[in-house]
């Protein structure tokens, strides 16, 4: 069977995990079936990723799979070990950011210096705000990461689309993640509505995310 053929079966079943899932958190938030489902989804993008793999830009996106898989297993599974599964995210941006540096070239310290002054900006905010800590200043690092490689990702043009699309997709989850971490530092005020819809849009959009970033590791 050629590796093609495995796309759109691959597309049934997450399609179909992804509409399980989000029926289970609308009737019986926090269940067990809804948990099961979701790694699921995350476990099926890695084993589509180890059957694509064929040079060095694959074998970046399958290592990559292979940390968000870890990583949810610490934070959605286990739901423990936060710190671990925080710096395996970490891991998988350092990884995508590998792969913008091959695909676009250029000088690689202007993009660091970047990356810099935003985690200083970021940690002057969250510190500010009285949530810093070891597990908020791991968890800056990765967005910071995540927001400048969605970016950078844009300057791919059209063949970098599904990965542009991935990487805009996951840093909403991202977003709704932090809304729903920082509730308690947050006036309630006219966030209500944006901190309710963060619990369901989380995985609305994570994982449409990491299938396009599948999708986007290029055939052989």
């Amino acid at each position: 069977m050629k590796k093609r053929k495995w796309i759109p079966a691959f597309l049934c079943a997450e399609g179909c995990l992804y509409l399980c899932f989000l029926l289970l958190d609308l009737l019986d938030p926090g269940s067990w079936m809804s948990t099961a489902l979701k790694y699921g989804g995350i476990l099926l993008c890695f084993a589509l990723s180890l059957v694509r793999t064929h040079n060095r830009d694959s074998g970046l996106m399958c290592a990559a799979l292979a940390c968000t898989a870890l990583a949810d297993l610490f934070l959605l599974v286990l739901n423990t070990h936060y710190l671990a599964g925080v710096a395996c995210f970490c891991v998988v941006q350092l990884l995508y950011r590998a792969r913008l540096r091959r695909r676009l070239g250029g000088r690689a310290w202007p993009d660091v210096a970047v990356r810099a002054l935003l985690t200083g900006a970021a940690l002057l905010a969250v510190w500010q705000l009285g949530a810093l800590n070891a597990l908020s200043l791991l968890a800056l690092f990765y967005f910071v990461q995540l927001a400048v490689n969605a970016a950078e990702s844009l300057r791919l043009g059209r063949k970098g689309l599904y990965f542009s699309v991935g990487l805009i997709l996951f840093l909403c989850c991202d977003i709704c993640v932090g809304l729903h971490n920082l509730a308690a530092f947050l006036p309630p005020d006219g966030l209500s509505g944006a901190i309710a819809f963060a619990q369901i849009g989380m995985w609305l959009f994570y994982l449409p995310s990491q299938v396009l970033l599948t999708l986007s590791i290029e055939m052989r």
